[in-house]
């Protein structure tokens, strides 16, 4: 069986691992105002999700 003659280091390790991280979230124009939000999601600017008002958004 094989065994490891001696322990990774941390950062060979890390080094190795650098890839395996997660993707950002794809972000896509708001059709109403052409922000960027999340698909399927309310728009966090003008609160708007397929064409109808679902939230209230102050105007800061």
């Amino acid at each position: 069986m094989a065994v490891p003659k001696r322990k990774v280091s941390k950062s060979r390790k890390r080094l190795r691992r650098g890839h395996d991280k997660a993707a950002s979230m794809a972000t896509q124009p708001c059709p109403r105002c052409s922000s960027p939000k999340l698909s399927h999601r309310v728009c966090p600017t003008c609160g708007y999700y397929r064409g109808k008002k679902m939230i209230e958004v102050e105007d800061a």
